[in-house]
């Protein structure tokens, strides 16, 4: 039986478990199946510039607990020109889907997996339709993954965050404030929504459901007004005032800055002060959580035996406690947002948290 050649890569931006997956996938299919493993470096911008390494068993061995990818990434290349169902675009230059079907064809892959959020995912099944046969692994901190009940990388982050919070309590009551916490999530609020609800957030606003100041701070003077001298806001990114544009679509890099805006809106509007903190690319970088590290482990695994069974066409994903098949066709598009009657959702409003409506 030949021997197969199996490509990987990492799209998008970094994530904590990556490496444990990128173990996972070269050891099964070293140990398992005896097969030729090649590293793509960069996302896909590698497999165009055929930038590519092979993986051997010792290059995976001690990387389980490493942040980051060894492979690297990168969430802005400009190769095909592809539009998720939003009409956000993924990459907007020049259609290198030549430069990549030939770089396969000249390494002589016998398949690909793609390890990546909501967009990678999406340009993984354009390349499938298009003649790479792929496999893919669902990784992101924001969780918004359709299709998978959860993605590696959003337990960590939520514990980053939910450890800040926890922090900045303390400061609240010391101070009697307001401390706001933004968190990333451009269009889902599932981090938020966790980490709030894990580290005991008072409002908890997320892109899914526009927050009015007016709402807010009604919950903070009636908070105040029953001696309760400070209160911690949770903030998604994403989160927008109502009938206003999300502000990160108004930047062209770097994070939005809706807390800062946030705590200059409460402190006119109730004269309460307010401090602003963006944990930022911490929620990104790091050891992954044991969850993580064995979500990324068991994914890696099962796409290992997917890709070397030549079954393709499909996503790793978890579903009820079980790692199923899907197709990257029921993956590929708009992000997974928060059901607005999720039960989490009730949750925290029976508890007494608010999301600002």
């Amino acid at each position: 039986m030949k021997k197969k050649r199996i490509g990987i890569l990492t799209g998008g931006g970094d994530c904590p478990g990556v490496n444990a997956a990128l173990r996972a996938v070269t050891k099964t299919l070293i140990n398992v199946y005896s097969a030729d493993v090649l590293g793509i470096h960069d996302g896909f911008g590698g497999l165009v510039r055929n930038q590519i390494t092979p993986l051997r068993y010792d290059d995976v061995s001690n990387i389980l607990t490493l942040g980051g990818t060894i492979l690297g990434t990168s969430n802005k290349d400009n190769f095909f020109g592809i539009k998720r169902s939003d009409s956000q675009l993924i990459d907007a230059g020049t259609n290198r889907l030549g430069e990549a079907l030939k770089t396969f064809s000249k390494q002589k892959l016998d398949g690909l997996i793609v390890i990546g959020g909501d967009g990678s995912l999406t340009v993984a099944q354009v390349l499938h339709e298009n003649g790479i046969p792929i496999v893919g692994i669902p990784k992101t901190i924001d969780n918004d993954v359709r299709n998978t009940d959860q993605t590696f990388g959003f337990d960590t982050a939520c514990w980053v965050a939910t450890t800040a919070l926890d922090r900045l309590h303390s400061s609240a009551l010391s101070h009697k404030r307001v401390m706001i916490l933004e968190v990333m999530g451009r269009s889902t609020g599932w981090i938020a929504l966790h980490s709030g609800i894990a580290g005991g957030g008072d409002i908890i606003l997320i892109p899914e459901i526009p927050f009015s100041i007016e709402a807010i701070s009604d919950v903070l003077k009636s908070r105040f007004s029953r001696g309760r001298h400070s209160a911690i806001v949770v903030v998604a990114e994403g989160s927008t005032l109502v009938g206003e544009t999300p502000i990160w679509k108004t930047k062209t890099h770097g994070l939005s800055g809706i807390s800062t805006k946030l705590a200059t809106k409460i402190e006119k509007a109730t004269g309460i002060e307010c401090r602003a903190t963006v944990l930022g690319h911490l929620q990104r970088g790091g050891t992954p959580t044991p969850f993580d590290r064995v979500l990324a482990t068991r994914y890696g695994h099962a796409a290992a035996h997917l890709v070397a069974q030549n079954k393709f066409g499909e996503m790793v994903a978890l579903r009820a406690g079980q790692i199923k098949p899907v197709s990257l066709k029921d993956v590929a598009g708009a992000p997974q947002r928060i059901p607005l009657d999720s039960p989490l959702l009730q949750v925290a409003k029976d508890l007494g948290c608010s999301f600002g409506e």
